[in-house]
C-alpha cells in the first residue's frame, strides 16, 4: 500500500511540476509579467482595424483588443504591420496574439492555434455599374476582370469561385478596388463588411453590391503553438463578452451603426 501511495505521489508531483513548469514559458504569464497585451494588426480592413484622420488605430477588433487587455489588467500595445508579416511576427514574438480579421484557413491552422470563431464574414462583390442586372456567374468568362488583394482569403476564393475570368491581384484592398472604379476591372472581391461600408463612403455612385455571400468564413485569434493556459484563458473570454452584452454593444457600434465614418472619411 506504502509502495502504491509513493508511486501515485511521485506521478502527481511530475504532473504538478510539468503545469507549473508549462504556465511559465506561457504567453498569458509573460503578459501579465510584462503588464502589457501586445497585439498584431493591419490597418485597413474597414471596419476591423483602420486608421483615422488622426492617425490612431481604431476598429472592431481594437475595441476587442480594449476589452481584452482591461480583462487582464493590463495595459494594451498595437502593433501596425503588413499582411505577410503579421504570423512571422506572432512566431518570433514580436506579438502576443493577431486580432485582425484572420481567415482560419487550415494552412495557418497548422502555423499557429485558433481560438473559436469570434465572427463569420463572407466575400461579395463590388461591380462595375455597366454590368448592373448581371450574376457572378455571368461574370465568370474570360473577357471578365476580377480583383483582389494578394494573400488575403478573398484570393483563394477567387481561385475557386472564378474558372473562366481573368483574376489579377494587387497589394492592397483599396488599390484592387480602385481598379473597378478606374474601369480597368469588372468587379472586386472582397469580405462584405469592408464592401458594404466601401459603398457608403465612394462606390454608391459607380459601384453595384451584389450582397449575396459567396462563402463563409470564421476569423479567429491567432496565438502561438502549444499555449493551454492562453487558450483557455482566450476562450473563456471570448465566451463572456458574448454572453454579458460587451460584444454586442463592440458590434452595434462598428457594424450596424456609422457614426464612426466621419472620423475616417
Amino acid at each position: 500500500m506504502r509502495k502504491i501511495l509513493l508511486v501515485l505521489i511521485i506521478f502527481f508531483s511530475a504532473v504538478y511540476a510539468d503545469d507549473v513548469n508549462l504556465w511559465k514559458k506561457s504567453t498569458l504569464n509573460a503578459i501579465l509579467a510584462r503588464g502589457e497585451l501586445i497585439v498584431g494588426l493591419e490597418p485597413g480592413y474597414i471596419p476591423f482595424e483602420m486608421k483615422s484622420k488622426k492617425g490612431e488605430i481604431i476598429g472592431f477588433d481594437v475595441d476587442v483588443a480594449k476589452a481584452m487587455a482591461e480583462a487582464m489588467g493590463v495595459k494594451l500595445k498595437l502593433i501596425p504591420t503588413e499582411w505577410d508579416g503579421l504570423i512571422p511576427s506572432l512566431l518570433t514574438g514580436k506579438v502576443d496574439i493577431i486580432i485582425s480579421g484572420m481567415t482560419m484557413f487550415q494552412e495557418r491552422n497548422l502555423k499557429v492555434n485558433f481560438i473559436e470563431p469570434y465572427i463569420t464574414v463572407g466575400q461579395t462583390l463590388l461591380v462595375a455599374k455597366k454590368h448592373k442586372g448581371k450574376t457572378w456567374k455571368d461574370l465568370d468568362k474570360s473577357e471578365y476582370i476580377i480583383v483582389t488583394k494578394l494573400g488575403v482569403s478573398a484570393e483563394v476564393a477567387a481561385k475557386k469561385i472564378f474558372k473562366n475570368a481573368k483574376l489579377k491581384t494587387f497589394g492592397s484592398e483599396a488599390e484592387s478596388v480602385q481598379e473597378v472604379l478606374n474601369g480597368n476591372a469588372d468587379a472586386f472581391i472582397f469580405d462584405k463588411p469592408f464592401n458594404s461600408m466601401f459603398m457608403i463612403e465612394k462606390g454608391k455612385d459607380s459601384l453595384i453590391h451584389l450582397t449575396n455571400e459567396l462563402t463563409y468564413e470564421p476569423l479567429g485569434w491567432a496565438i502561438r503553438k502549444g499555449d493551454p493556459d492562453f487558450i483557455n484563458w482566450l476562450e473563456n473570454f471570448l465566451n463572456q463578452i458574448k454572453h454579458d452584452g460587451v460584444y454586442d454593444k463592440i458590434y452595434e457600434k462598428w457594424f450596424v451603426n456609422d457614426k464612426w465614418l466621419p472620423q475616417v472619411l
